[in-house]
């Protein structure tokens, strides 16, 4: 039986539909990168962090769900942030405790959990783009470290293409656009945080550029080696 990969995560990851086009989550384009046979369970919900996530009940049917050899993709971090918010806030250190409850979790159904570092908010000071995560990243690298989990460090990975692209091109991956393109958003859109399709595409191949250098079970779910390096702003080389 082939795995599958669940992921949990928030709405940088989160499926979407027609009635919010062109917004996109990573979730929706992983499958883009997967051998046939691999499917993939997106649970991600839009607003969530992994305290409001557990707490809601989002999490139970997942682990209900997971069988030997599942893939678990872990990533939140936008909503954990947010101090202002109690609902949701996850201080580092706590933030750290509730990936690693998740982890053992699925560890004890036999599946294979993946740390995940937030996703990069396009946020630039000049040409420079700016980190917007605080502590939250270094506590997930930590705890990959600490407890010898697998890590994909989407934080540097995506910020490095950002910054790659630069601030004009790199608006081609998120929610910026001008009024009239779309329905949903008669009045345009300025969202440094949330992404349209080339970004889904782009940020989901990082997460399997992550899978292919893990190796073993990790990469064997790949169609191939994900290129996202090639990503121009318009589209990929050939």
């Amino acid at each position: 039986m082939a795995p599958r990969i669940f992921w949990i995560g928030d709405s940088t990851v989160q499926y979407n539909n027609i009635s919010t086009w062109p917004q996109c989550g990573m979730g929706q384009a992983l499958d883009l990168y997967l051998a046939p046979g691999i499917m993939v369970c997106n649970h991600a919900r839009n607003g969530r962090s992994t305290k409001s996530f557990r707490e809601e009940g989002l999490w139970a049917p997942v682990e209900a769900a997971l069988r030997p050899g599942d893939l678990l993709l872990i990533q939140f971090g936008h909503n954990d942030e947010k101090s202002e918010d109690p609902a949701r806030y996850a201080a580092p250190e706590q933030y750290a405790a509730n990936l690693l409850a998740y982890a053992r979790e699925a560890k004890a159904k036999g599946a294979l959990p993946v740390l995940i570092t937030p996703l990069v908010r396009r946020h630039f000071e000049g040409d420079r783009l700016t980190p917007t995560h605080g502590a939250h990243p270094d506590a997930v690298r930590q705890l990959a470290a600490r407890e010898a989990l697998p890590l994909i460090d989407l934080t540097a990975a995506s910020a490095q293409l950002v910054q790659q692209l630069g601030e004009p091109a790199s608006r081609e991956l998120y929610m910026i656009f001008a009024p009239g393109l779309y329905p949903n958003y008669p009045e345009g859109k300025t969202d440094n945080t949330h992404l349209r399709n080339p970004g889904a595409v782009a940020f989901a191949g990082l997460v399997a550029k992550g899978l292919q250098t893990l190796g073993g079970p990790y990469a064997d779910v790949l169609l191939g080696t994900p290129e996202p390096d090639k990503y121009d702003g318009k589209g990929y080389e050939k």
